[in-house]
């Protein structure tokens, strides 16, 4: 049946009924001047009377028959619209669909082509001068969508007011708003390929987000913040070699410590204050904060993100972000994020079904559905998503001047049968289980953001074997700078958590990760993971009494800080908070009024400072030169010895544990070197709330072989203990 009015000079009926509706395929080819200049088409949903004004002249704009809000009428170059609304209110805005296109075509083709390393200056939400007339430009890619708008409180969230112009192949979509501000509210009206209206959609490169429960993306500047950290970026890449001290403080940043009175969360600029202070006072070379990117649920802890490029507005705006950063550098701090480019959540309002296709995730549940978290899966083999997440960490390290990424979960990301059970996952080409596409997404990633980022660190929380994951990737590694020893990790605190009385028995988990402890670059993590879910904290998985958790406790931290391998201690554990971490609370600090408890925190700082201070207890982390036992197989005494080496000329460290709650006395070690050593570190130091048990500050070596050594010492071990040796030089 053919349409009704076909007359009107301008629009036919079936175009009228599409703008309506907000389902035309092309709305830039009927809206704004048309092609011949002769005449205006102007969509504003709610008024009620529209002008075309300029400098000179007023024209009064027809509404059509068919739809009142949509009005014609003679062109105007260089107009602005003059409106009446239903209230009478009268006001002039410019017409977005007089301005040309933002983007060009070489953004185009890199997005195309997935090769866009800056892709968030291309899309998302910028605020810019177009045509030499403020506003925002929106940019977005849905491929398979029908029709895109973008909409906000500015249109009263009518996907019929804004609908985005189509560039073609790519994908993208964009539209110049003019007159929006910083700090409006926005999402994505998207009608899927078969013209469904889909829920809104937050932008998938939004620097910003509304606070939680609020889902809209918000219009944030991430260029304002005046970066006063040169001196620091200029000496990074001395900071994160695998012969520099690497101590780092992992934070969940809204249960650190709170407001008094109040009790919420403090600000990133609170922290940029007293969390940096604090971690600086204690020693720590890096902070480390969990997912800062914004997330929905706060019981994830921000492992389950939407808002990948937007630090979660629950600490404060990005620009304040980027001053806890600053503020980090200048006190001497690195600081890395956890970053998670595995997974996403299925809210709604997210990634999934993003133009009512999967687009970011795979169709088949066995390869894009992730059954331990109720999470989708990254289709890692479609250039445009490995684009993304590309792009997303060297957002991170670039707009942020991050000193690294500890990437999540990155074992669930290269097995294709994560935690699933056969006949639920699906093989790769060659029948196996590695996830090919997964394993180059983590090759790009890694060497793009070292190539364009000198002296940042990528780190692997890999729990599997997988062979060269701290290899550069010209080697056929994936090339990571550090890996988490995971193994080190479980083996160590299960041995530490057995009653001494058992300890001979499980003597192998303490001596094991030396046969593999210079495989890859490690980092020693007790971590967040470690104290949740009913795991206890480090003090409480401590056998015996107050004081034996207390003595356990530091002898672990003496025994972890003198083992090869960075460290990182999670908030709370450097002074032995009872209590398992709650993300909701604040953490303990009033058991710091128990002298024990303060003992522990005295002994991390006095750790990281000899750490640091003695290049052997670093400098070989990643190289078996720089380690030798002394003494390992003591089974039934159970006392470890062994010596760390620096670079020649550096003083040796000799570390001494004794790991029962029996005192050993006249215990003949074998040292390297003959003459004086320094008692360096004590943990049974009266410093650190210990009996002060032994050797009056140094002890001297005589000439008795001992453990292969022709040098030895007679010591005096404190019950778990652990005891540093430094050999003294003239």
């Amino acid at each position: 049946m053919p349409d009704e009015d076909t007359s009107h000079p301008v629009l036919d009926a079936r175009q009228v009924r599409l703008l309506s509706q907000g389902r035309h395929p092309d709305p830039f080819s009927v809206l704004g001047p048309t092609k011949d200049g002769r005449h205006l088409v102007a969509r504003i949903p709610g008024a009620i009377q529209l002008w075309a004004v300029n400098a000179t002249d007023q024209v009064q704009l027809e509404p059509h028959p068919q739809d009142p809000e949509l009005f014609t009428g003679p062109a105007l170059p260089y107009y602005r619209l003059r409106i009446r609304w239903a209230s009478g209110y009268v006001e002039e805005r410019e017409d977005p669909y007089r301005f040309g296109p933002v983007i060009g075509e070489f953004d185009e083709h890199l997005i195309g082509e997935g090769e866009h390393r800056s892709l968030w200056k291309a899309l998302g939400a910028h605020l810019i001068t177009h045509e030499q007339v403020a506003g925002a430009h929106f940019a977005l890619w849905a491929p398979n969508a029908r029709r895109v708008s973008v909409v906000g409180d500015f249109n009263s969230w009518n996907g019929t007011a804004h609908p985005m112009r189509a560039r073609g192949a790519t994908g993208v979509w964009e539209l110049f708003l003019p007159g929006l501000d910083e700090g409006a509210v926005y999402k994505y009206e998207i009608l899927g390929p078969d013209g469904e209206l889909l829920p809104l959609k937050a932008d998938p490169i939004g620097f910003g987000s509304e606070h939680p429960p609020a889902t809209g993306s918000v219009i944030r500047r991430i260029e304002a913040h005046d970066w006063r950290d040169g001196s620091w970026l200029a000496r990074r890449e001395q900071i994160n070699l695998v012969n520099a001290p690497i101590s780092i403080y992992e934070v969940h940043l809204g249960s650190w410590r709170r407001t008094e009175g109040t009790g919420q969360s403090l600000s990133y600029l609170q922290l940029a204050t007293q969390l940096v202070d604090y971690a600086a006072d204690m020693g720590f070379t890096h902070i480390e904060v969990l997912p800062v990117t914004e997330h929905p649920f706060d019981g994830s802890w921000g492992y389950q993100p939407i808002g990948l490029f937007a630090p979660t507005i629950r600490y404060g705006t990005p620009q304040e972000f980027a001053a806890f950063v600053d503020a980090a550098h200048q006190r001497g701090l690195g600081v890395i994020a956890d970053w998670v480019p595995g997974h996403f959540p299925t809210d709604q309002h997210g990634l999934g079904r993003f133009d009512g296709t999967a687009l970011y995730e795979h169709l088949d549940p066995r390869e894009g559905f992730h059954p331990d978290w109720n999470t989708l899966i990254y289709n890692y083999g479609r250039p445009e998503v490995r684009n993304y997440l590309v792009a997303n960490a060297l957002y991170w390290l670039g707009e942020y001047h991050l000193d690294g990424l500890r990437v999540d979960a990155v074992a669930s990301m290269i097995n294709r049968d994560y935690s699933r059970a056969e006949g639920e996952w699906i093989a790769n080409k060659d029948g196996g289980n590695e996830n090919y596409e997964a394993l180059d997404f983590l090759k790009q990633t890694n060497m793009a953001s070292y190539a364009q980022h000198p002296g940042i660190a990528m780190i692997a929380e890999d729990s599997t074997a997988y062979p060269g994951v701290t290899r550069p990737v010209d080697a056929g590694g994936l090339g990571f700078g550090y890996k988490w020893n995971l193994g080190w990790m479980n083996d160590s605190l299960e041995y530490f958590g057995k009653d001494p009385v058992y300890r001979k028995h499980h003597h192998n988990q303490l001596t094991f990760g030396i046969t593999y402890a210079f495989s890859e670059n490690f980092l020693l993590p007790i971590s967040h993971d470690e104290v949740v879910h009913g795991k206890g904290s480090m003090y409480s998985r401590m056998p015996g009494s107050h004081a034996d958790k207390l003595g356990n406790l530091k002898a672990f931290y003496g025994y972890m800080w003198g083992h090869p391998g960075k460290k990182l201690l999670f908030m709370g554990q450097e002074f032995g908070q009872p209590a398992e971490w709650d993300y909701q609370a604040q953490l303990d600090w009033n058991i710091l009024d128990d002298p024990g408890h303060a003992g522990v925190q005295t002994l991390v700082q006095d750790l990281n400072r000899i750490y640091r201070e003695q290049p052997a207890l670093h400098r070989g982390d990643a190289s078996p030169e720089g380690f030798q036992w002394l003494l390992v197989d003591d089974i039934e005494h159970q006392v470890f010895a062994w010596l760390r080496r620096g670079e020649p000329g550096d003083p040796h460290v000799v570390v001494v544990l004794n790991l029962t709650p029996v005192e050993r006395t006249g215990f003949r070690i074998g040292f390297p070197v003959a003459g004086r050593w320094v008692e360096a570190l004590n943990t049974d130091s009266e410093r650190y709330h210990g009996a002060n048990r032994g050797h009056g500050g140094a002890i001297e070596t005589e000439a008795v072989p001992s453990g292969g050594e022709a040098q030895s010492a007679l010591l005096t071990l404190p019950p778990l203990s652990a005891i540093y040796f430094v050999e003294e030089r003239s």
